[in-house]
Parts: C-alpha cells; sequence; structure tokens
C-alpha cells in the first residue's frame, strides 16, 4: 500500500515511517515545518494543499497524525480538508482521549464526545465530520503517548525533573498511557482491515503522571524520588480499549510492561 502519514515529524509519525515499510507500505512522510527527508511539505489548514499533496502522491492509505493542541485550524480544519480531498483512500484518523470529560468510570467507543477543552473540542468536531464524510474511516482515539528514545514529553520531562529543573508532575491527571510502536502497529493493522468507525487505542493501565513519571526514571536509571509531584486540576479521563483489543493482533501494552526496559 501507498501510505501518506500527516505529521511525520511527530513521535507518532517518525514511528510509523519506520514501522510502515516493515509491513510491506511505501510510506510518504507529510509535514509541515520540521524537514522530514524523503517527504512532501503540507499544510493541512489549506484545502488546496492538501488536495495538491494527494493528487501528486496518490496514496491508497492515509494515516492523519497531523495536529497542534493550541490551533483549531489545524486540528479540526486540517482533519476535515484531508477527509474531504482523500479521494477514496482509506483513511485513519489519530483522535485522542481530550474529546471525553473527567470521571470516575472508563469511557467505551460507543459513547458520544464530552470534550472540557478547546484541544478535545477540535478534536471532537474533526471526528464529527470525518463520520459524515468518510463513514468508512477509522477514527482511532488514543491517550499520552511514551516513547523508548527519551523524546516524548513524558520522557522529557522526566529527564528534566530529574536533573533539578522547576515543575512538577501532576498526581491528579490520570490517562491510560500507550507504547508509541504499539500505537504505529495497531494503527497500521486497522489501516489493512475492515474495521470502521471509532477505535480506542490505549494502554490498559490508569496511571497519573506522576506516576508514569516514576516509571520513566527508573527505566532510564535516575532517581524517582527527585521527581516533584502537585495535585493539579482533577482530570480522569480513561478509554476503555477491550473491544478494540479483541479485534487486534497487536498488544497494547501497559506502562508496567513496556517500561521496565529500553
Amino acid at each position: 500500500m501507498r501510505l501518506l502519514v500527516t505529521g511525520a515529524a511527530g513521535l507518532l509519525g517518525r514511528e510509523l515511517l519506520r514501522s510502515g515499510p516493515l509491513c510491506g507500505h511505501e510510506v510518504v512522510p507529510a509535514y509541515h515545518s520540521a524537514v522530514v527527508a524523503g517527504g512532501v511539505r503540507l499544510d493541512v489548514r489549506r484545502r488546496d494543499a492538501v488536495r495538491e499533496v494527494i493528487r501528486t502522491v496518490r496514496p491508497d492509505g492515509i494515516i492523519h497524525a497531523a495536529y497542534r493542541q493550541d490551533d483549531w485550524a489545524t486540528t479540526a480544519d486540517g482533519a476535515v480538508n484531508v477527509a474531504l480531498e482523500a479521494d477514496g483512500a482509506r483513511l485513519v484518523f489519530v483522535s485522542s482521549d481530550a474529546v471525553f470529560s473527567s470521571r470516575e468510570s472508563r469511557w467505551t467507543e460507543d459513547e458520544p464526545p464530552r470534550p472540557e477543552t478547546a484541544y478535545g473540542a477540535a478534536k471532537a468536531a474533526a471526528e464529527t465530520a470525518i463520520r459524515a464524510l468518510t463513514p468508512a474511516a477509522v477514527i482511532a482515539r488514543t491517550s499520552i503517548i511514551v516513547g523508548s528514545d527519551g523524546t516524548s514529553g513524558e520522557e522529557l520531562r522526566a529527564h528534566q525533573l530529574a536533573g533539578g529543573e522547576p515543575g512538577s508532575f501532576f498526581t491528579d491527571n490520570i490517562r491510560c498511557p500507550v507504547h508509541v510502536a504499539d500505537l504505529a502497529a495497531a494503527l497500521l493493522e486497522l489501516l489493512g482491515s475492515g474495521i470502521s468507525g471509532v477505535a480506542h487505542l490505549a494502554g490498559p493501565e490508569a496511571l497519573s503522571r506522576y506516576q508514569l513519571g516514576r516509571l520513566i526514571a527508573i527505566r532510564d536509571g535516575l532517581d524517582p524520588d527527585a521527581l516533584r509531584s502537585t495535585p493539579g486540576v482533577p482530570s480522569n479521563i480513561l478509554l476503555d480499549a477491550q473491544r478494540t483489543q479483541a479485534t487486534l493482533t497487536t498488544h497494547l501494552r501497559p506502562p508496567s510492561e513496556f517500561l521496565k526496559d529500553r
């Protein structure tokens, strides 16, 4: 499959560029500002630019991972532009647990979005449009993404705090972290499947950002007790991924497993 990956310069995009060819795909990276070798520059906010890139690349599939948390035009309008111009390509849209609000129980794939943040609202708007424009698309919601090379946000934060930089991890911000390699493998598996609609791709283990930071520190030989913590605004957003996991051969590991070693 000829696969176009948007947001190719990001953590997930880079992993898709690595793992896609291993699954037999010819991967074409699309980037906005940070140049990716062999890729095409793309501003998803411009529908004409999206149209031109898709007409040039002629992909069989698209994994749309481009977003900016503080920019509605990129996160929401950009996703709509990709859906409008997909031209029959198989579309997998990477969404977020931020489409939901805080509560004690887990959110399932069948529940409608209830965002509490502007970023969550942008992702929810994109989901709604994609479901209307391309019903065969996959909307893959995920959570905090962690890597093994120290470049994910939580890894960088843990190293900074362990090194004495100011700041802290939240104890009352609870999510279901997933490893970037597991997420990329699951997205590629969904791409090649006949599945459509909403899929939850998150780990089975709920952790606070502070607990996650400590696990990262231990894995990387840092002092976990050097990490400072603060309650923060209570936010408990947990994805129930059991239904999606049952359809996949890819195992979405818990942090207690994928953070044991590099």
